[in-house]
């Protein structure tokens, strides 16, 4: 038979009958298509389907038979159902949520930048799990009444589809997706860009995510070039030459956009360097807007600027050589005066040669007054990675702060636990609070055991589905598939592993013992089996060995019913697995993962977690709520890969399996079930997304609103002041000195207070231009303050460049003290921005540094 590959595609659409009009407007809100009720009226249109099958609400309306569609519109019960659903989605969209209850501060609008967007499985527009956090992100802000507007880019080949060959390689597929099937509207407004010499069209889409907007930017238009339309074909596709122009728009389309809708942000949070250039856009404005130089632009930008690293290895960062920034960004430097080499320092990363190479992520630390990292070790990680651009700083003071990501639960959870919450914690259960979640415990065992058991035995139906649907694909017959029909046992303990397939996420740790893994798989009375799911980069070679390496003990016919590998990662397949695993797996090289917000999402589905002490775990983690591996931390990656691996092994021999499979007398596994309690009720209500967005909001977004409006207010005047504040300071301070320190004695009495003082030499500043500080504490063994608290010298009233502190001595003990100078101004958005510090050094006069 001859192959014929189409040219041309056209869709032929049923006619929606007007009674069943409202479900258009649901299926196009993407904040509610994984809402139970409106899942179940969208399904019915789907004459049904698996309850696994992804839910495409366009898709499956413009594909409907009119003979269905006539049907359901004729049944006046359906008919009521998607009515009362439209006016549930339009009050929702009006009613008061926390940041209209219990707000009062002066945020009006955020801006969100992301290359990418996990919203849903019918908007395939993310990788992984930058891009699902984005989705989250969005979700929980909808919730809470965040008023916040997206803006990503349109990727018409989205990331990539994955199969397996009969070698077990990846191979990858690249969609031809239609925006005009998706529940997206497109947006009649048009901005350019300035590209390689050519002004490029940009255009956008328009999701609805409840109350909020998302606009996808689009450069596939006629009146571009065939290679400008390639700029947002793919994800992370091409070199960076292509990454940079994929930025260019999103930064600096993203706020031609904003502005050509009339929407004026006054937060700005960059997810990602991927984001940086919005910030350069944003400098050029202000220039423009305010007759600035480019020093007071970057000051009056900055109080306004969010920054979110997610990346806890300098590989991960994207960087551009000076060529591509001079090509690229050459009109920028002519509409604004400014020179290349300006320019380049802008994000030149300390320690590196000048000039060469454009940071994004220094772009975005330099240009934002906020910056956060994903997890409390992770924000710590990040403060080491970064603290070249603070020299003399401690690192733990380094202004580089944490939000440990949430997740949307009302995306992951299954059907059956939304239930059940809805009965035990409350209709929103959502957004309780830590004493409603403790009424988990009062759930009773066998309800538990219920809902657990129905995900699991959903997992296992899918996986059979889409194990037999690749087979198929792959070119076997159907007899040569009905092994496919056994494959994993409902009642058997399952573990969960599903992420991208990099080296330090370690996919194969568990393959380093391979006598030790049988045993789990094939033990007839405690079976254990595993799941795993995941994709490796095109361009990873070490992450497809990974994989291939999964995929091979996956085809192993002896252990293939209790060991499996699901091509094609996606939400789907996600929500499948966090709803039916027993135990998530996470075993990646501490401190390399910067949150993992995977096993997050198992939580609300009443699955424990096994993982290193990395991300949110190493933080959350206790030990009647999951089980941590423990970690080596002498030797070669090798050796500790083989110590973890054995730790691994031990906590399902010793811990896991007996207590999955102890029973009580009436079957139920109590002891499981207790623990199973006990990581819901004090897990779920510090990983939800609204704890994540109300952190957001009050800790960055509302500061951030407010010292952006003093700092534009008067034709931005306080940017001015600060800069020539700054460039006094910074001129000045190289001759900045600690010339003594003195205090009153090497021995105090308890309860009493030392007077230390300290003389200064300010190289014509004044005590208003700086802050002298004493930080004190206990003294570790080898001289160094642990945990100091930091006091404020004050000047002395009759001896100018004296200033002088009392350090009350409330314990007895070995305690020290130290001395130092920084810069302190109303409008400094921190002490170390701008690299001045002094300390007292050892040559300095002392009649003791210990009391």
């Amino acid at each position: 038979m001859t192959h014929v590959k189409a040219t041309h595609r056209y869709w032929v659409k049923a006619q929606l009958p007007a009674a069943l009009e409202p479900l258009r407007e649901i299926a196009m809100n993407l904040a509610w298509i994984s809402y139970p009720r409106a899942e179940d009226l969208l399904r019915r249109v789907g004459e049904g389907g698996d309850d696994f099958d992804g839910l495409d609400p366009i898709s499956t309306l413009a594909a409907a038979s009119q003979e269905q569609l006539d049907e359901l519109a004729a049944d006046p019960t359906y008919v009521a159902r998607a009515k009362a659903l439209l006016d549930d989605l339009r009050n929702s969209l009006q009613t008061p949520r926390w940041f209209q209850l219990h707000h009062e501060g002066e945020l009006e609008s955020v801006a969100y930048f992301s290359p990418e967007y996990g919203i849903a499985q019918a908007l395939p527009q993310y990788s992984g799990g930058l891009g699902v956090l984005a989705g989250d992100h969005l979700k929980s802000a909808n919730d809470l009444g965040i008023p916040l507007t997206a803006v990503g880019l349109f990727y018409h080949h989205g990331y990539f589809t994955q199969s397996l060959d009969e070698n077990s390689w990846q191979r990858e597929f690249f969609p031809d997706l239609d925006p005009a099937t998706m529940s997206l509207t497109p947006v009649e407004h048009r901005v350019t860009v300035p590209i390689d010499g050519t002004e490029v069209v940009v255009g956008a889409y328009h999701a609805q995510i409840g109350r909020l907007s998302l606009y996808l930017l689009d450069t596939d238009l006629p009146d571009n070039s065939e290679r400008d339309r390639r700029i947002t074909d793919r994800l992370y596709g091409g070199g960076p030459e292509k990454r940079l122009r994929q930025e260019l728009i999103l930064g600096v389309g993203g706020m031609r956009y904003l502005a050509a809708l009339g929407i004026h942000p006054q937060v700005f949070h960059m997810n990602e360097g991927h984001a940086g250039f919005l910030a350069l856009e944003r400098v050029r404005l202000l220039m423009a807007d305010h007759g600035l130089n480019v020093d007071e632009a970057v000051e009056a930008g900055r109080p306004a600027n969010v920054f979110t690293t997610h990346t806890p290895v300098p590989a991960g960062i994207d960087r551009f050589p000076r060529e591509l920034i001079d090509r690229y960004l050459g009109w920028w430097c002519d509409a604004t005066g400014v020179a290349v080499d300006r320019l380049m320092e802008l994000g030149h990363e300390p320690g590196t040669e000048p000039g060469v190479e454009f940071n994004m992520a220094v772009l975005g630390l330099r240009t934002a007054a906020s910056s956060n990292g994903v997890s409390q070790l992770h924000g710590a990680v990040s403060r080491e990675m970064f603290q070249s651009m603070w020299p003399g700083v401690p690192v733990e003071e380094l202004p580089i702060g944490a939000v440990t990501n949430g997740v949307h639960a009302r995306t992951w959870i299954s059907r059956e636990m939304h239930d059940l919450l809805d009965r035990h914690v409350g209709h929103n259960w959502a957004e309780a609070d830590a004493d409603r979640w403790r009424t988990v415990y009062d759930v009773p065992d066998d309800q538990l055991r219920a809902v657990r058991s129905s995900s699991r035995d959903r997992l296992v139906r899918f996986t059979r589905f889409r194990l037999r649907e690749s087979q198929l694909l792959a070119g076997q017959s159907p007899s040569e598939v009905e092994w496919t029909d056994s494959v994993l046992d409902p009642r058997a303990l399952t573990v969960g592993f599903a992420r991208r397939f990099a080296t330090y996420k370690r996919a194969t740790l568990l393959l380093r013992d391979m006598d030790r893994l049988q045993a789990l798989l094939l033990n007839r009375e405690r079976p254990v089996q595993f799941v795993f799911a995941g994709k490796a980069h095109p361009a990873d070679e070490p992450g497809k060995q990974l994989l291939k390496a999964i995929a091979e003990v996956a085809t192993d016919p002896r252990l293939r019913h209790r060991f499996v590998f699901i091509e094609d990662y996606d939400i789907e397949v996600g929500r499948m697995m966090y709803q039916g695993v027993d135990v998530w797996l996470n075993n990646p090289i501490r401190p390399r993962e910067a949150c993992g917000t995977s096993g997050m999402k198992v939580v609300f589905n009443g699955a424990l977690n096994c993982s290193i002490l990395d991300g949110w775990w190493a933080e959350m983690y206790e030990d009647d709520v999951g089980w941590a591996i423990p970690t080596a931390i002498r030797g070669d990656q090798d050796h500790r890969d083989d110590i973890e691996s054995h730790n691994l092994y031990r906590l399902f021999e010793e811990q896991i399996v007996p207590l999955y499979y102890e029973r009580e007398g009436d079957g139920l596994p109590k002891p499981w079930l207790d623990m199973v309690r006990s990581s819901m009720a004090r897990l779920c209500p510090q990983v939800e997304g609204t704890r994540m967005m109300r952190e957001y909001v009050q800790r960055y977004y509302e500061p951030a609103a407010r010292r952006s409006t003093g700092m534009l207010a008067d034709g931005a005047q306080s940017a001015r002041e600060l800069t020539a504040w700054k460039q006094r300071v910074t001129g000045a301070w190289p001759k900045v000195t600690l010339a003594a320190v003195h205090d009153d004695g090497a021995l105090s009495d308890l309860g009493s207070d030392l007077t230390v003082s300290a003389t200064v030499e300010l190289n014509g500043l004044t005590s208003q231009d700086v802050e002298v500080q004493v930080l004190h504490g206990p003294v570790s063994v080898t001289g160094e303050l642990s945990t100091p608290s930091t006091t404020a010298m004050q000047p002395h009233d009759e001896q100018p460049g004296v200033f002088t502190a009392q350090i009350p001595c409330t314990r007895a003990g070995t305690f020290g003290y130290t001395v130092r100078i920084v810069p302190a101004h109303p409008d400094l958005d921190h002490f170390a921005s701008i690299g001045c510090i002094a300390w007292v050094t050892p040559e300095v006069g002392s009649d003791d540094e210990s009391v």
